[in-house]
């Protein structure tokens, strides 16, 4: 993972990913800006959230791939509430299906589209928080 997450009076520090056993390589992938997914060895199906085996054949055999980063926006939401310091209101989340298959939560980053996101096509950009941690983002695909 790259960047600290010292605060500062004026910037609150992003806050830190839980950490599952599976999740070190998804991090690591992210921090080098080359997102990679858990792929089944046995049937090809990519999994997110990873995990010790495979939901759809139940193999134990994997390995970490890259993937594409694009996909389509499934669902929506603009938070107007403060939850978070690092996050000052208004932001959105979204559920982004990836063309590999996983669903991913994040953030639409620059101008929201007008009226309805569901079945926009999204691209993977990474963002450099002001502490310097990177966080995986989406943008609208051209």
């Amino acid at each position: 993972m790259s960047g600290s997450t010292e605060a500062t009076p004026a910037q609150p520090a992003t806050p830190p990913p839980v950490m599952g056993l599976y999740d070190g390589p998804f991090w690591r992938s992210v921090s080098e800006r080359r997102l990679s997914l858990q792929c089944c060895r046995g049937c090809g199906a990519f999994r997110y959230p990873p995990g010790p085996i495979c939901p759809e054949c139940l193999s134990e055999d994997s390995d970490w791939q890259p993937v594409s980063g694009k996909g389509e926006i499934l669902s929506w939401v603009v938070f107007h509430r403060h939850y978070l310091p690092a996050y000052k209101p208004p932001y959105n989340v979204i559920a982004v299906r990836l063309d590999e298959g996983p669903l991913f939560m994040s953030n639409l980053e620059g101008v929201a589209p007008e009226g309805d996101w569901i079945g926009r096509r999204v691209e993977l950009v990474y963002a450099t928080m002001p502490d310097g941690f990177v966080l995986p983002r989406f943008v609208l695909a051209n």
